[in-house]
């Protein structure tokens, strides 16, 4: 019987990917449109939504669970149903 090789593991540090910024930057240029946050729904797949619930790198101040709904930075989350994560605003932000 010979031995396997030792299997490699992944690179420590930072993802390729920060999820936060990404929504963040979306919703900082909707609001500079002159979008309110009201205005705006945050449409999430399941896994960016995961993502940013477990991110410990967000201000308290920016992501709010009340009444069963989930707000980051004043909007609105909706997980799932969606295959790419977007930024809805104005008639395509209704639920």
């Amino acid at each position: 019987m010979t031995a396997s090789p030792p299997r490699k593991s992944a690179p420590a540090g930072p993802r390729a990917r920060n999820s936060a910024a990404i929504f963040r930057a979306a919703i900082d240029e909707a609001l500079a449109g002159g979008v309110k946050p009201k205005d705006m729904l945050l449409r999430l797949t399941h896994g960016d939504a995961s993502e940013l619930k477990r991110d410990r790198t967000l201000a308290v101040e920016d992501i709010s669970f009340k009444d069963g709904v989930m707000r980051f930075l004043g909007v609105q989350v909706e997980p799932g149903g969606v295959t790419t994560s977007r930024l809805d605003c104005g008639a395509a932000a209704k639920v």
